[in-house]
């Protein structure tokens, strides 16, 4: 089976590498960047790729590749920062802080390049760099530049060593998944005989590996990622995982019920826990979006732990960690915090479990895929994606039972009158969030003076990026009159129209 091996130095777009070669039916492996050659050779790969990363190659302390990784004799892709650790290692030049350049770029190629066959001679890429190569190395050539002058792309004459200063992986770029397509079947020679399918049987061979004859215990939310999380490691161990789930008072309407049905046909064992008194207890008076988070991560693993004591010598914690969740609460080198997220977020230093993530570099819809395959309903493989600190992190400001009980009933509203408007499906993520803001309003002869509510809805392929749906102002305005007359408390509904970025796809 062909591999492509993909050496991380910290760029966001590392694993939307790794998605691109998958997509192209191809198996990836993503390793950091201090990785040994050792490792890598155990890989077998067809061809490296080096991501992009944030530092400097000029930089004492930087970010930095083992050289001899270069002497496998596979070929190899430098992407932005990659690109320059190749210059610099090969005995070119990389300058810093002339001409950064950041967004979409127009580019020029500059003669032959196997990567470029069949692509125009201008395009436009996504760049991101404020260092540049200034001298390719010996016996190599550039092969495209901006109109600044700056070395978009290069390789070497005997066809090993390939650079690109911009970014192939992302939407953005012109032609960059045939770029890729060109460096993956063309010069590494891959097949493209790779599926989720093998992804499944090798990752239940490794859990099992790892596991052994362990305990793992899981806390289901009912949402797609720790659904598809345990449907996976259940068929790698059985009976040796024990799910959990924690009724934390922050679910939907009548969504705690729903949740303990749709699991009747996946033959998983889940103990119900009602623990919404000690939830809401704690998050009283609490407003700030990342002290929500942080809490309410540190009672699910309290409570994880004073349940799987009762049911013996559980050693592992599952989570349904799926790799946005990563990025956004950059537990990468390199990485910014967007947001903690409660599954790699808000656990604590001393936590008696070890941490089960087999999702961990997967987007959304890669997740969706595996959990069809596993046979997961469609019921819980369709829904929209909901967060785990649940409407903690949509119900803005001070939480109290009669707020999430107005949230609940407005939210439900939404929904159904999408569904009834047959658009539910064929769109991402759809929610309500409640304001802590009063507006005055007039309802028969009364004044009223009460909070707003927000829609939101988007669509995304993966969650890293979205925009919002624009949704007919028919529906708009059936929703926005069935929940000032119906939910009391109540009067005004306006529509987020904000994309991810600049914005994310919740509220916090």
């Amino acid at each position: 089976m062909d591999n492509i091996v993909i050496i991380d130095c910290g760029s966001q777009f590392t694993q939307l590498i790794a998605r691109r070669v998958r997509e192209m039916k191809i198996h990836s492996t993503v390793l950091p960047w201090d990785v040994s050659v050792e490792r890598v050779r155990e890989h077998a790969p067809s061809g490296v790729v080096i991501s992009g990363g944030p530092d400097s190659v000029n930089d004492e302390g930087a970010i930095s590749v083992q050289r001899e990784i270069l002497t496998l004799g596979a070929p190899v892709l430098g992407v932005c920062y990659g690109m320059q650790l190749l210059a610099k290692y090969l005995g070119g030049q990389v300058v810093s802080g002339e001409k950064p350049e950041y967004g979409t770029t127009p580019i020029r190629r500059e003669g032959k390049s196997r990567l470029f066959k069949g692509i125009p001679d201008s395009f436009d890429v996504l760049m991101s760099h404020g260092d540049r190569v200034k001298q390719v190395p010996p016996n190599f050539r550039a092969t495209a530049d901006t109109k600044h002058g700056v070395i978009a792309a290069m390789e070497s004459d005997d066809g090993c060593f390939f650079g690109l200063q911009f970014h192939p992986e992302v939407g953005h770029t012109q032609h960059g998944s045939l770029v890729l397509r060109h460096f993956l079947f063309d010069i590494c020679g891959c097949k493209g005989d790779w599926d989720l399918g093998n992804w499944i049987e090798r990752s239940v061979e490794e859990i099992r590996a790892r596991i052994g004859a362990g305990r793992v215990v899981c806390g289901l939310s009912g949402g797609v990622d720790s659904s598809v999380a345990a449907a996976l490691v259940h068929r790698a161990i059985g009976k040796q995982l024990e799910c959990i789930f924690v009724d934390h008072g922050l679910m939907r309407l009548h969504e705690a019920r729903q949740v303990l049905d749709s699991y009747d046909g996946l033959g998983l064992s889940v103990r119900h826990v009602d623990a919404s008194g000690l939830f809401l207890g704690r998050l009283s008076g609490v407003t700030d979006p990342e002290s929500k988070r942080k809490i309410i991560g540190e009672l699910f693993i309290k409570v994880f732990d004073e349940e799987s004591a009762k049911i013996g010598a559980v050693e592992w914690l599952l989570q349904g960690t799926i790799y946005p969740d990563v990025i956004e609460s950059g537990s990468k080198k390199g990485s910014a915090v967007i947001k903690s997220h409660h599954n790699v977020g808000g656990l604590p230093e001393h936590m008696k479990l070890k941490l089960l993530e087999p999702l961990r570099d997967l987007f959304k819809d890669e997740v969706r895929e595996i959990g069809r395959l596993l046979g997961v309903p469609s019921g819980i493989v369709d829904r929209h994606p909901f967060p785990g600190p649940g409407l903690a992190v949509r119900c803005l400001g001070e939480i109290t039972k009669e707020r999430l009980d107005v949230l609940r009933a407005a939210d439900a509203i939404f929904k159904e009158e999408l569904v009834r408007a047959g658009l539910y499906d064929g769109i991402w993520q759809s929610f309500c969030v409640l304001l802590p803001v009063r507006s005055v309003g007039v309802m028969g002869d009364g004044r009223t003076y009460s909070e707003v509510l927000a829609l939101r809805a988007v669509n995304s392929a993966d969650a890293m990026t979205a925009d919002w749906t624009r949704l007919p102002a028919d529906l708009l305005d059936v929703v926005a009159k069935r929940v000032c007359n119906e939910v009391r408390g109540i009067n005004r509904v306006v529509l987020d129209v904000t994309s991810k970025p600049p914005a994310t796809i919740e509220w916090e």
